[in-house]
């Protein structure tokens, strides 16, 4: 027996030390691939539904309205693609490289409209400004025009569904446009003001062209978002694919014509982020510097000035300050509506589901990320793909991705259990919490790996090395070493992750068992009720439990330079998004 070295209570021994130098984590692949599988099952079975025989509805639906589905989804695409560029873009340049009064709180508060939901957003502008609504109200009676004002133009449209959209998911863009101006060198810019470019012509020809992954990266999430909006476009009467399915699975009865309309909405998503890799091709966009200086700033003055403290202001007047206001008035003025135990049960069926699925998307995210750091292989690369692709499915897609295998699993166990036991323990998985919180995962796992890895990034392997020479295993090491130094950090993607579910809305209205409402749900039904005023309740709490990640992000956004701070967390696990 070697001589026994006792260091920090573990004893090692030199056999064990050669042991451990051989030994090779070889169970943690095999963990990315069960979670990968489970991402990829709602996405097989979706698809498998393409191989079944086309049935009569389907041939009445492609003959009447999947036209209309699918024109309205890619103009919705289109038009938010290009609204939130035009709004995030221009505020990130100017808050970034320019001077100007209000510049500080302009640089946080644009993220604010991340707080509200959309469909929420679409319940106040319509209480706003339908015909019975204050602003209708008030013009007729300066215009005199009791019949009616038929020059407005409708927000129950498409447009209107567009311009909800966004007002809240232009912050994506801005975020990451505004990181990667910061990272930018200033001899870059420098250079470019040589060469006889003005400030706003080397905006387009050079910040621009170097922050194009970043941007690129943000229009897809709102993207994303879009596809998966549920409540705006059903509440605004506006058909699409996302409501198209919906309408086939529950209105029709024919779980296999929604199947296969999913598959269409999921085809669409994946030839949207196909296309952006192929265009991006073998172009680099790295910096050619390593040196950083303080990035010139632009001082505003006059008109100059006044135009980019407007431009900042009306995206948070119009994406949180209008709404929050008029929800905040419509809850004040009708809370005897609401008991507080109807408030309480509803407040504590979200949060348990939202905490629930939080903790368990952190873990998995964890497990992901340390078998990546560990075998960094390309089958391991390639299960973590897979696993996050969830983020990219569409909330209606993935309840139909999961209710009909569930389903067929529930009557298979209740035939077997009917037949040999005489028991029929009714749903298990379909129907349930279960099939809920799966979902949920599916879905929002992106979110948390993508802060998880970051965080996990900038811990240096010799850490590792020195607690395996101590006797740990990986695992131990992952305990009792990485996971505390990481603290902030998951912590920060718990809350990312909780408020994402609290916000859900067509996974969860599909898949809730009976008489199980959230937060979302309630809101949606009284709005769909036209009982606008009674949902500014549970409209309200969702509204304000969001700005805590909003908070996070804004102080996240002030330490992304290169070269004076490394970059927070949250900040990097958003530009990983879809890039």
């Amino acid at each position: 027996m070697g001589a026994l070295v006792t260091i920090d209570s573990i004893a090692v021994t030199p056999r064990r030390l050669s042991l451990l130098g051989r030994w090779r984590p070889r169970l943690w692949p095999l963990w990315v691939w069960l979670i990968a599988g489970a991402v990829a099952f709602p996405i097989v079975t979706v698809f498998s539904y393409l191989l079944e025989p086309k049935g009569e509805i389907w041939r009445h639906l492609a003959g009447t309205v999947l036209t209309t589905y699918v024109a309205n989804s890619l103009l919705l695409v289109l038009g938010v693609g290009v609204g939130v560029l035009l709004i995030g873009v221009p505020a990130a340049w100017m808050v970034t490289l320019c001077r100007f009064r209000f510049r500080r709180f302009f640089d946080w508060a644009l993220l604010l409209p991340m707080a509200m939901p959309a469909y929420v957003v679409a319940y106040t502008y319509t209480g706003l400004l339908d015909y019975a609504g204050p602003v209708q109200s008030t013009l007729r009676v300066i215009f005199d025009a009791p019949g009616g004002l038929r020059w407005l133009p409708d927000i129950r449209s498409l447009p209107g569904a567009v311009v909800m959209l966004v007002l809240v998911l232009y912050p994506y863009v801005y975020l990451l446009a505004r990181a990667a101006f910061l990272e930018q060198s200033a001899c870059v810019l420098e250079v470019s003001r040589t060469l006889g470019c003005s400030p706003w012509r080397g905006f387009f020809r050079v910040a621009l062209p170097l922050a194009r992954p970043a941007l690129v990266a943000g229009v897809a999430l709102a993207l994303m978002e879009a596809l998966n909006d549920f409540g705006t476009v059903e509440y605004f009467g506006v058909d699409t694919l996302s409501t198209g399915i919906y309408r086939v699975w529950r209105g029709m009865g024919d779980a296999a014509a929604g199947a296969q309309i999913a598959a269409l909405l999921l085809i669409i998503v994946f030839l949207l982020l196909g296309l952006e890799r192929w265009s991006r091709g073998r172009r680099s966009f790295a910096h050619s510097t390593g040196r950083y200086r303080p990035l010139p700033r632009y001082r505003l003055g006059g008109w100059r000035a006044f135009g980019a403290i407007f431009g900042c202001a009306l995206p948070i007047v119009f994406g949180f300050l209008l709404p929050a206001t008029v929800l905040l008035s419509w809850a004040v003025a009708n809370v005897d509506m609401w008991s507080a135990e109807r408030f309480v049960v509803l407040v504590r069926n979200s949060f348990t589901m939202a905490g629930f699925a939080a903790v368990l998307a952190v873990m998995l995210a964890a497990v992901l990320a340390y078998a990546m750091r560990l075998r960094p292989t390309t089958p391991t690369r390639l299960a973590v793909r897979i696993a996050s692709l969830g983020y990219a499915i569409p909330g209606p897609v993935l309840a139909i991705g999961i209710l009909l295998p569930f389903a067929a699993i529930d009557h298979a166990l209740n035939d077997w259990l009917g037949t040999a036991f005489g028991v029929s323990p009714g749903l298990i998985l379909s129907g349930t919490l279960v099939a809920v919180t799966f979902a949920y995962l599916v879905r929002f796992l992106t979110v948390s790996f993508n802060v998880v890895e970051a965080s996990l990034g900038k811990i240096t392997h010799t850490m590792d090395h020195a607690a395996r020479s101590l006797g740990r295993t990986s695992f131990g090491t992952l305990g009792s070493v990485h996971l505390p130094i990481m603290r902030g950090s998951l912590l920060t993607a718990a809350i990312v992750v909780f408020v994402d579910v609290l916000k859900e809305l067509p996974a969860t209205l599909v898949l809730r068992p009976f008489n199980f409402d959230t937060l979302a749900t309630m809101t949606y039904n009284l709005a769909s009720d036209e009982r606008l005023a009674e949902a500014a309740g549970p409209a309200l709490a969702i509204v304000v439990v969001g700005i805590i990640p909003v908070y996070l992000m804004a102080r996240a956004s002030a330490a992304a330079r290169p070269g004076r701070h490394s970059a927070a967390d949250l900040t990097e696990g958003l530009k990983t998004h879809l890039t």
